[in-house]
């Protein structure tokens, strides 16, 4: 919103009708941004998302980037139903979409645009999940080249080398039969992205430290496993993950305890 002394200032008639010049609408989406970046910090999800559907015939890519996030994070509330929910993904698909068109070279629309794509893998079946995980994995990769230091889309990486990693003797079949070359990966590879996301933010995420711990226990080196599941186990609770994954890294570590 253009500030009060701004807007009541006098103009000249011929001016009355003249469409905002381009000084006012980037100080405008800046000012809607520095709102939604309060809203989302303060947890504030469904007042973020009307804040920001307000404005998704935007051009903008930052603003379409942030849509596909909000639309993302109602989508994941408790509250919200199954037939909202695959509604939310595909629109949260669709800004990020826009996004990446409007700027190419936005990191955050390209680790959008792959987080998303791997939500509506969801509702379209193995064959297209699989399909959909080259995609994933290339805008990834190219988030991260974009800025090297961008933990979330490193521990993104890490995540996809994982679950690539434990992919289930079944749909390694399913892929080898629709691809010549189906997506590979191993737990080695996932733990050097979960090593370096922590490098370049020690601590930044307790699912980081939490992954970090399942793949040393996926490569039976109990010792390293143990020492990042207690850290995991002690991290401060924030949110509602932090609690899950503190209760899930208890657990391993009770697990370990009893095999001893």
């Amino acid at each position: 919103m253009i500030s009060r002394s701004v807007e009541e200032s006098p103009k000249p008639k011929q001016q009355l009708h003249s469409p905002p010049c381009f000084s006012e609408r980037v100080f405008k989406i800046e000012e809607v941004l520095e709102q939604a970046d309060y809203l989302y910090e303060s947890g504030e999800t469904e007042k973020l998302y009307q804040l920001l559907t307000q404005y998704k015939e935007s051009e903008d890519a930052e603003l379409l980037w942030h849509l596909a996030r909000a639309s993302r994070d109602v989508a994941q509330l408790s509250g919200t139903s199954e037939e909202e929910k695959k509604f939310l993904v595909y629109e949260a698909l669709e800004y990020a979409k826009r996004a990446l068109e409007k700027n190419e070279s936005s990191r955050a629309a390209h680790k959008w645009y792959a987080i998303c794509i791997g939500d509506v893998g969801d509702y379209e079946g193995i064959k297209a999940k699989t399909a959909n995980a080259y995609i994933i994995k290339e805008h990834f990769e190219k988030a991260i080249e974009l800025n090297p230091k961008d933990t979330t889309s490193i521990h993104l990486m890490g995540i996809w080398c994982y679950t690539v990693a434990e992919m289930p003797w079944y749909q390694r079949r399913i892929a080898k039969v629709l691809f010549a070359t189906p997506p590979s990966s191993t737990y080695e590879e996932a733990l050097g992205y979960f090593h370096r996301a922590e490098q370049v933010d020690p601590n930044f995420y307790s699912k980081n430290l939490l992954l970090l711990g399942k793949t040393y226990l996926k490569l039976h080196n109990k010792k390293f496993a143990a020492f990042w599941l207690t850290k995991a186990k002690d991290y401060p609770v924030h949110t509602e993950e932090d609690k899950q994954i503190q209760t899930e890294a208890a657990q391993l570590l009770t697990g370990f305890s009893d095999k001893n």
